[in-house]
């Protein structure tokens, strides 16, 4: 403390001793051990004490000077009272606490819970601001704000303390937007300044999917290096940021919540989530971020919303990069085909299961010349079965890579690139695995019906079992299954195309398991997700049908024997002149050509 504080505090305590001397009672004619009546419902016995009762108005006066030394001229802002204004648009609505200054119910309207109820953003929420005051802090959270003015889409809150002094807070809303700007600032002789912001947070169930919620929970943040880090959402997590952060969001799986400051918050913010179940909070949230510098004022951007992809993208800050689209190429696939794709389809106000059923013809079209180069492929893989037989008959006994090498060379004298089935799978394969990240977050979905699925962003069910199976769950999701069957005639149908059972019959009950495991592992997912590979399947079936009728293996064959007769091409891959070095150190003749 310094000189000025300590010399108050002791003409106060001269004040408070001049005072009780003043006003010390009268001699009390009353026992000392007499009772004392507290009030008009209850009687109590208080021994009284030789020296009289001592005066309420003491009390007043230290509880005064405590918050005096804690709260300095802003002490009268710690009277409470009730006050809950309350500024809105069309899309949500905040409302105040008067406790603090800051939103303590936000309802978004366009959207409901799982069980039709209106959706609160969060249970309960502490937001504030950290006055350093005596080597301790003013928290803004513990101060009492009245109503300065107010509009419909502005308010003004005003915690006022002695000799002018005061904090006020500025809130202000656009129509037709989530997002919300708070400017704070603080008049005080004493020249104090905001350092830090507090914000913790509890989110309740909104999802008819508790554990995918939770597990979809955590708190993201970036940093000034462009870089998004987020806490494990499994569970529950901490951390201290190493670099500082442009913003901080409390994301839910469809819903969150962020700030965004003017100056990035330094580095070392402490971050935390806390998974619960049962009654009350699924997850709570907890940071205590650093401003970028100590300042009569702060401003800051919220947004309080959904986790759509465009509505956060349009926000600014890549926001949308909150919504876990997948890493790399995924993630690419997803941005610029399947969201482009499906925005342009959702534009036509149609049932979203056709939105998805046409989605998936779109990107099958695509594909389709892929596709049918890896049919032509394994077309002529079946030609040359035979051949394929007699050589595989002949190095039986032989060197398993000079084997390799005869395969190789009839490959290349029939024209065949035994590669050629790959390609396709190789582009398939990232727009599936994109999708898995897709379906589940797209908020588009959410509370969406299609056939028996009530809602295409969680799973469906035909059938509750009276019991939890573990990984499956305790419900039957008819998608998943219809997903499972057909994955598994088409790979009992590739099979007989490629003839891939005979060459390698140790693999084929490895081809059925799969679809079994997706069947427990994809149960309890997006019912959308299901839809979809569903619907791939059987695309693929009419596919392979088609290119059946179209292609003439007799024909594939005398061509290929045409090719035979041609000059043999100087040209290897480099998995030939791979094969031939290996040959060579081992002291095999290669091929010749």
């Amino acid at each position: 403390m310094d000189r000025n504080s300590i010399i108050g505090l002791l003409l106060i305590g001269a004040i408070m001793v001049v005072f009780t001397y003043l006003n010390k009672p009268e001699p009390s004619p009353i026992k000392p051990q007499q009772a004392v009546v507290a009030d008009s419902a209850q009687t109590k016995a208080t021994p009284q004490s030789t020296s009289g009762i001592v005066p309420a108005v003491n009390q007043t006066a230290s509880d005064s000077l405590l918050k005096r030394i804690q709260f300095g001229t802003l002490a009268p802002a710690t009277q409470a009272f009730v006050n809950s204004p309350t500024i809105e648009n069309d899309l949500f609505s905040i409302r105040f606490s008067s406790k603090g200054g800051t939103p303590e119910k936000i309802v978004l309207k366009k959207f409901n819970t799982f069980n039709k109820k209106e959706l609160q953003l969060f249970e309960n929420q502490s937001l504030g601001l950290k006055i350093p005051f005596n080597k301790q802090f003013i928290h803004t959270q513990e101060l009492y704000f009245k109503t300065f003015s107010q509009t419909k889409e502005e308010l003004v809150l005003r915690a006022d303390g002695e000799n002018g002094d005061f904090v006020e807070f500025i809130w202000k809303i656009a129509p037709n937007t989530y997002i919300c700007k708070w400017e704070a600032r603080i008049q005080s002789q004493g020249k104090l300044s905001f350092k830090s912001l507090s914000w913790n947070q509890a989110n309740g169930r909104k999802e008819k999917n508790e554990t995918n919620e939770r597990d979809n929970a955590t708190i993201c943040y970036r940093t000034t290096e462009g870089e998004v880090e987020k806490l494990n959402p499994i569970g529950s997590d901490s951390s201290l940021t190493e670099t500082p952060s442009e913003w901080i969001a409390f994301k839910q799986q469809f819903f969150s919540s962020v700030i965004i400051p003017e100056k990035p918050f330094q580095q070392g913010a402490l971050i935390a989530s806390n998974a619960k179940e049962g009654a009350g909070p699924i997850k709570t949230f907890r940071s205590e971020s650093l401003l970028a510098q100590e300042n009569a004022t702060a401003n800051f951007t919220l947004y309080f919303g959904p986790n759509h992809y465009n509505t956060l993208k349009e926000t600014g800050h890549d926001l949308q990069t909150l919504i876990p689209l997948g890493w790399g190429i995924f993630g690419w696939v997803n941005k610029f085909l399947v969201i482009p794709v499906f925005n342009w389809l959702d534009g036509y106000a149609l049932n979203y299961g056709i939105v998805i059923l046409l989605l998936t013809v779109i990107i099958k079209l695509i594909l389709l010349p892929f596709q049918y180069r890896s049919y032509m492929s394994q077309a002529k893989m079946r030609v040359l079965k035979p051949e394929m037989d007699e050589l595989n008959k002949k190095y039986e006994n032989e060197d398993p890579l000079k084997k390799q090498q005869a395969v190789m060379n009839l490959y290349r004298e029939a024209g065949v690139n035994p590669l050629g089935g790959c390609l396709p799978l190789l582009l398939q394969l990232p727009i599936l695995l994109a999708m898995f990240n897709f379906f589940p977050n797209a908020i588009e979905l959410r509370q969406k019906s299609f056939l028996w699925a009530e809602d295409l962003s969680t799973y469906d069910s035909i059938y509750n079992l009276p019991f939890t199976i573990p990984v499956y769950g305790d419900h039957v999701s008819l998608f998943a299954l219809l997903m499972t069957i057909s994955t598994i005639i088409y790979t009992m149908m590739n099979n007989q195309l490629s003839g891939a059972n005979n060459q390698m019959p140790q693999l084929k009950w490895m081809m059925y398991l799969m679809p079994v495991i997706f069947l427990f592992v994809l149960n309890s997912y997006a019912s959308g997700l299901n839809y979809y590979y569903f619907l791939a399947n059987i695309i693929t079936f009419v596919q392979q049908f088609v290119f059946m009728k179209m292609v003439d293996e007799q024909k594939i064959h005398a061509k290929i024997q045409a090719n035979k007769l041609k000059p043999v091409s100087q040209k290897t891959n480099a998995f030939q002149q791979k094969l031939e070095e290996m040959a060579k150190k081992r002291g095999l003749n290669p091929p010749k050509r």
